[in-house]
């Protein structure tokens, strides 16, 4: 579950992909498209200055505000495999 760390309201373009930067704040780069190469200019949209914490993932949500998830580190816990006993074989007596 998400929660919102700032109410900033940004008016989303489609064909970019918009994204909270290093600094907190909201850019902006355009999309890439049918192989094109190259580098993609990166805009500043809003300066936000958001602090961010390790362990969490910051976001443009839906209604164009800053909100963060926290990650999910390690993936699922999976049942241990039963270790296959060994059957020690007998020894036969010799008569």
């Amino acid at each position: 579950m998400a929660e919102k760390i700032a109410k900033v309201g940004i008016k989303k373009v489609s064909g970019y992909l918009y994204f909270v930067d290093k600094r907190g704040d909201v850019s902006r780069a355009r999309m890439a498209r049918g192989r094109r190469k190259g580098a993609k200019k990166i805009e500043k949209v809003k300066k936000v200055g958001v602090k961010k914490t390790k362990g969490y993932l910051y976001f443009v949500d839906k209604r164009g505000d800053v909100s963060r998830a926290k990650m999910a580190r390690g993936g699922r816990k999976r049942k241990q495999a039963k270790k296959k006993k060994k059957k020690k074989a007998k020894k036969k007596k010799k008569k």
